[in-house]
């Protein structure tokens, strides 16, 4: 065949073609009628063990890359602290890694953990306290026998006990530099007075401390019994478990004697409290006492809460930041508590010529939320939010095992997550309005300002009286 009649075939051959083969576009779906078979998803279970001490283990392998992690999820917190030496969690969690072991110098436990690119952390805050581990597998042994050390037989080694404690000091006398920081230590003082939970470190109470307290506190605390461990990486976990018991064999089970804790006190007056502070920049706290974790209306709290201050799309973002330009960031919502009641707060950062300004447009709103059912728009945005984030939550294996040890350390009932989901898209506009009604009171709510009150558009008097707080614990005579 010449090459002109193979070129006049080859043209009465794409003639012929359909049109999608000859290189057109094909028509393009309408994503306003797309549909999509419904998202099958199972929150990931870990594998529990208890070890013969009574330590209660949760592991996940993960195979995928040659790594382990470790979390030791112990019962204590700044809760059982004395009064008169509030700070002592806090240092104890700190120089339970710092202070070295029985074994080893600090020193000796850093450059051991440098050398293998392990890492061992330890904190202890209000209502737990926590050893971490991160190792290459090959380095799992020794790195694990380093994290008993911490966990087991910290030697709180006094030069460093000293060291935390200055610093500490130097943080308290810095802790009114930030407007923030004034706002969120304050309002948490208003809504937990003379309870452990509005307590906050002094000068006075770190500096009695003294290292025999730190070893008491850990020895108190400290016990197999009393550890919910969470592990996940690169293992086998009938090996795991046996090294598990290898490691902590000599760590015998002890009754913990925890000391009595008081409920919060369940009325809060509404009360208005300014600090003055010559800054540009007003922060703002509001809000009142909420709910525990067993509350059942848990479910129609979190939606209402999306509704209200969760995301880009709520109440609060729109009216204050997108409509009226008073802020970049507003939040609102229920910190549920796990042990005691939480809390409800509402807050923001404005410029000081818009702060009563900003303060009456988030009453309102949060007000707002109690006289009215909210649209089956929001009611959907939010369910689905909620919903398709929460898969999330569960991307990795390291957080899925630490969930499920923490659901466990802190008591939640059995089917917590896998039914969230569920119980989140049951919620309805009625359980919405019913739960604002119930547990939001625009009308007792705390307020914390912390601002230039000669730059405000408006006197805070408005809002009814104003107390003034007095910048005055960082100077080392102490205080609550």
């Amino acid at each position: 065949m010449t090459i002109m009649k193979r070129f006049v075939f080859f043209v009465l051959l794409t003639a012929l073609l359909p049109v999608n083969a000859r290189g057109a576009e094909p028509k393009r779906a309408d994503p306003r009628t797309m549909t999509f078979a419904s998202l099958k998803f199972e929150v990931p279970k870990s594998q529990r063990a208890v070890l013969s001490n009574g330590m209660i283990v949760h592991m996940i392998p993960d195979r995928e890359l040659p790594l382990v992690s470790m979390t030791a999820y112990v019962n204590v917190g700044s809760i059982y602290e004395p009064a008169d030496k509030v700070g002592l969690a806090g240092l104890t969690g700190a120089v339970m890694r710092s202070g070295g072991t029985q074994e080893l110098t600090p020193e000796q436990l850093d450059g051991e953990l440098e050398f293998m690119a392990s890492s061992v952390e330890s904190s202890i805050g209000a209502e737990m306290g926590n050893v971490s581990l991160s190792c290459l597998t090959r380095n799992l042994p020794r790195t694990l026998e380093l994290f008993s050390q911490v966990l087991r037989t910290p030697a709180f080694r006094e030069d460093r006990v000293e060291l935390a404690k200055k610093r500490t000091i130097e943080a308290l006398r810095r802790q009114n530099d930030d407007s923030k920081e004034i706002a969120d230590r304050e309002f948490q003082k208003a809504l937990y007075p003379n309870h452990p939970l509005g307590r906050v470190p002094t000068i006075a109470t770190v500096t009695a401390i003294t290292r025999a307290d730190l070893v008491a506190f850990h020895d108190r605390y400290c016990h197999p019994n009393n550890v919910v461990l969470a592990v996940a990486g690169d293992f086998d976990p009938k090996e795991m478990i046996a090294l598990l018991e290898k490691v902590f064999a000599g760590w015998k089970r002890e009754t913990v004697d925890f000391p009595a804790v008081p409920e919060p006190a369940q009325e809060v007056k509404p009360a208005v409290l300014e600090a003055q502070k010559d800054v540009n920049q007003t922060a703002i706290r509001m809000g009142h006492l909420g709910i525990d974790k067993s509350n059942p209306d848990l479910y129609a709290i979190r939606v209402m809460d999306y509704i209200l201050g969760g995301g880009f799309t709520s109440r609060l973002m729109t009216e204050v930041r997108s409509n009226e330009g008073l802020a970049y960031n507003v939040y609102a919502a229920f910190d549920v508590g796990r042990r005691f009641i939480g809390t409800f707060e509402a807050q923001t950062e404005t410029k000081s010529e818009t702060t009563a300004r900003a303060i009456g447009l988030m009453r309102d709103i949060i007000a707002g939320m109690t006289k009215a059912q909210v649209s089956d728009q929001e009611l959907t945005l939010a369910k689905d939010a909620i919903i398709n984030s929460f898969i999330f939550g569960f991307a990795r294996a390291d957080v899925v095992v630490n969930q499920r040890a923490r659901v466990e350390f802190f008591g939640y009932p059995d089917g917590y997550l896998e039914n969230y989901r569920a119980n989140i898209a049951k919620v309805t506009r009625d359980d919405v309005l019913r739960v604002a009604r119930t547990y939001l009171h625009p009308d007792a709510m705390v307020t914390v300002v912390v601002g230039d009150e000669k730059k405000f558009d408006r006197p805070l008097s408005i809002f009814g009286p104003v107390r003034e707080i007095k910048l005055e614990n960082n100077n080392g005579k102490g205080g609550k």
